[in-house]
């Protein structure tokens, strides 16, 4: 089991930041584009080396991310239109999504099994969680799930500010 607290700078034009694990050490350095009209982010492991990238996609008004796991197949984020409460579908991705994932409280499942669980911590400045990983294996993915869910909700809240 890995334990990771993932929690963004408040001020990073970039969207540059690190992912410490349980022992308060780095485990993932994540690097946001800057000047990109279609962000993306890379996620670099403790030495270096590229675990993860994360594209956004332009296909009109929803966002859509291509995530891209070293080693593993590659899965899309594709925010659905929904009037009420907000819905995500996650293709080719291999696990199960239970619970809420707007407001970043689920579990991923790989045959009925749990793999990991993210919780959004609340009444902080800026987006911090707490993921637990109970099949290492699916470490890199579940990171990369977060940053990409998180980057659409910030995208969401910038907007909703900019129309008041």
């Amino acid at each position: 089991m890995k334990q990771f607290y993932i929690k963004q700078k408040f001020w990073s034009l970039a969207g540059t930041f690190t992912i410490k694990d349980e022992l308060g050490q780095i485990c993932y350095r994540v690097e946001g584009s800057l000047l990109k009209w279609l962000k993306s982010f890379e996620v670099f492991d403790r030495e270096g080396q590229l675990v993860s990238t994360i594209q956004r996609k332009f296909t009109g008004f929803l966002p859509r991310f291509e995530v891209g796991v070293e080693g593993q197949t590659s899965f899309i984020i594709q925010k659905k239109f929904t009037w009420f409460k907000p819905r995500y579908e996650i293709e080719n991705l291999g696990l199960e999504v239970i619970g809420d994932v707007w407001n970043m409280q689920f579990e991923l499942l790989h045959q009925g099994a749990i793999v990991a669980r993210i919780d959004q911590e609340w009444l902080r400045m800026t987006s911090t969680y707490d993921v637990t990983v109970y099949d290492e294996a699916y470490c890199d993915t579940t990171i990369a799930l977060v940053i990409a869910i998180d980057y659409v909700k910030a995208r969401k809240r910038t907007a909703a500010a900019a129309s008041s």
